[in-house]
């Protein structure tokens, strides 16, 4: 089967492509395709993230595995299409150049059959041009409860007096 995706620059203007890939293709592989489809050189480091209908981002699925080793990390190269999307779980994040923050939304539009003498990945369709610089992105976090106009979180300690600490200065 091929997978049809429409990828698009979280941009005000409209710029987006059009990619037909085949479903057993690796993240990796889309990856290139992606790159290739924007006119990027490559060589900045990318990831995906599984996302849900609401475009919040999920588990990252990364180019390299630039861990400690205790945590499991997905890798592109080991992940394939079909098993990070389906008829159900439709759509990805993908960010390329952590610097730039190169932000793309993407969204499977079709489950299609193979045509034969077509080479895949295929770049059917492009809408737009790419700006010359990644968008500027707006990072809101998230209310956690630790504001500093809060008045009951740590009100009856005095961060300047150690002396009432109760810890052993000589523990090392």
């Amino acid at each position: 089967m091929v997978y049809r995706f429409r990828v698009i620059l979280d941009t005000q203007d409209d710029v987006f492509r059009d990619i037909e890939i085949l479903e057993e293709s690796t993240l990796e592989d889309f990856h290139n395709s992606i790159v290739n489809a924007f006119g990027f050189d490559g060589n900045e480091m990318a990831a995906f993230y599984i996302s849900d209908d609401d475009w919040n981002q999920g588990e990252e699925i990364s180019q390299f595995d630039l861990g400690d080793g205790l945590d499991d990390i997905r890798l592109m190269n080991e992940t394939t299409l079909d098993s990070v999307v389906s008829k159900n779980e439709r759509k990805l994040i993908y960010v390329y150049d952590f610097l730039s923050m190169w932000t793309f939304l993407i969204e499977l539009a079709e489950i299609a059959e193979i045509e034969d003498g077509r080479d895949y990945p295929n770049l059917m369709f492009v809408h737009g041009q790419i700006p010359l610089e990644a968008p500027d992105k707006e990072f809101v976090a998230e209310k956690d409860g630790f504001d500093d106009d809060d008045d009951d979180y740590g009100s009856d300690m005095d961060l300047e007096d150690y002396d009432d600490l109760s810890f052993d200065e000589n523990w090392n």
